[in-house]
């Protein structure tokens, strides 16, 4: 080996057996490293697997392959082919390998990229030993099974929010990245957003004076919403298409019969795959309130939750509902259906409001938005971009903008709210044990039975 050198596969190698904190591994990858400032060499690019491409994995992929630092060389997908997709738009395998192979026909100096490579098995794609880092793009139930068997693969991780969809799902995630010294970056985007960083640093730093009310509006006004909440019948029992394989995306779930809207899209509004609004932009809003808060490495103590499903038909995530949570230092989070989406910081000297998606920021007095956070304040850093501070994160070992943790304590609000409404509870919650301590059904409700042979 050249002892002058330090390449990128020797130092995610050390990585494996370093400290995955930002201040016990002070490596950062010095610009040689990478060759060509504009494009790194082939050889000393983070290799990539991306498991899951639909089209939320698809978008994530095309960001992350954008970055010259990033070399995908395989996907992953139930699905070969299809436009059942939201928007019409065909995604899986084929639509996969069909743009990473066409992105790097484009790039000058690709040099010995020889073609994406398609599995229809997240394992075939972990046992390659060239593959560093995975995302995690699929349906919500695969999120942990995947994530935790990626970690103790050495793989460093970009795995969509929510985390998991249990509460046990993402604390099983949290202890592999952990045991395995591995960098995850839950896909909670909007943490990544200056405005919105910025809002959270005034609410941390007293300019509203003291914060007592979080208040999360989650509408259910959208197009999908509206559809969702007229499906009253269960739909009609299909033909698995010859190009996807149901009973792998089924997974560690029940076996039921295929019909093509319990699928794509549109599984995130049944529990058995996700947690409907809840859990998809809830998952957003709810985690700008725990950063603005503080809580990112805890939970309420209390919650309690009303809500409206269907009664009937394939969908049965909660399409209405509203929320009060409690946390130890007296601090209560909201939630209602009310517009427009986003979250609002109220003290006892202001607020502030933070608009989601996009981060536009209203603020009484307004001239808090004109503040200026001091050398001496708490600040909570910035990054050009939630995937690249992955690729960053990555190449230095240090802490991304929304860790396994994070991405986990947020998800289990989201979970513990929609086992509040399923059992009508008000629930007591130990953040630190993560049991519920009041009603010994709901906490059973933290895990779920997977089919064999399924398994952590």
């Amino acid at each position: 080996m050249d002892k002058k050198r330090i390449t990128r596969r020797q130092l995610l190698q050390r990585g494996t057996a370093a400290s995955v904190g930002a201040l016990s591994f002070p490596y950062i990858v010095p610009a040689s490293v990478f060759g060509n400032a504009d494009r790194p060499a082939p050889s000393e690019r983070i290799v990539l697997g991306c498991v899951g491409v639909g089209g939320q994995g698809l978008a994530i992929m095309g960001r992350l392959m954008a970055n010259p630092a990033i070399q995908v060389v395989a996907v992953c997908d139930v699905e070969e082919g299809s436009n059942l997709y939201l928007g019409g738009g065909v995604c899986g395998r084929k639509t996969g390998v069909s743009r990473v192979n066409e992105h790097y026909a484009k790039q000058q100096g690709s040099g010995a990229f020889k073609g994406c490579d398609a599995y229809g098995d997240f394992r075939e794609l972990l046992s390659r030993k060239d593959i560093d880092a995975v995302t995690v793009c699929t349906p919500d139930h695969w999120h942990a099974l995947i994530s935790v068997a990626a970690a103790k693969a050495g793989k460093d991780i970009y795995c969509e929010k929510p985390l998991a969809n249990t509460v046990a799902g993402g604390r099983a995630i949290c202890e592999a990245v952990k045991a395995n010294k591995r960098i995850l970056q839950t896909g909670s985007h909007e943490r990544s957003n200056d405005k919105a960083r910025f809002a959270c640093e005034l609410v941390r730093n007293g300019r509203i004076g003291k914060l007592h009310t979080i208040r999360v509006n989650l509408p259910v006004t959208d197009a999908h919403h509206k559809w969702v909440k007229e499906q009253l019948e269960t739909p009609p029992v299909m033909p698995v298409p010859e190009t996807f394989d149901y009973d792998m995306w089924l997974g560690p779930t029940p076996v039921v019969p295929y019909t093509a809207k319990r699928c794509h899209f549109w599984w995130r509004f049944n529990l058995a795959y996700g947690g409907g609004e809840m859990t998809d932009r809830g998952a957003h809003v709810i985690d700008l309130g725990q950063l603005g808060g503080g809580f990112d490495d805890t939970g309420p103590i209390e919650l309690s939750a009303e809500g409206k499903a269907n009664k009937s038909g394939l969908y049965d995530t909660f399409m209405e509902f509203s929320f009060d949570c409690t946390y130890a230092n007296g601090v209560r989070m909201i939630g209602t259906n009310d517009e427009p989406r986003g979250v609002k910081f109220e003290g006892d000297k202001g607020w502030i409001f933070i608009n989601v998606h996009g981060g536009n920021l209203e603020a009484e007095p307004k001239s808090l938005l004109e503040e200026k956070i001091g050398d001496d304040e708490i600040h909570l850093g910035r990054t050009p971009n939630h995937t690249d501070n992955f690729v960053e994160m990555v190449k230095s070992r240090g802490t991304p903008m929304a860790t396994a943790e994070i991405g986990h304590r947020t998800g289990s609000i989201c979970h513990l709210l929609n086992i509040a409404m399923l059992t009508g509870s008000k629930l007591k919650w130990d953040p630190k044990t993560e049991q519920i301590t009041n009603d010994a059904e709901a906490n059973k409700m933290l895990a779920r039975p997977m089919r064999s042979p399924w398994k952590f």
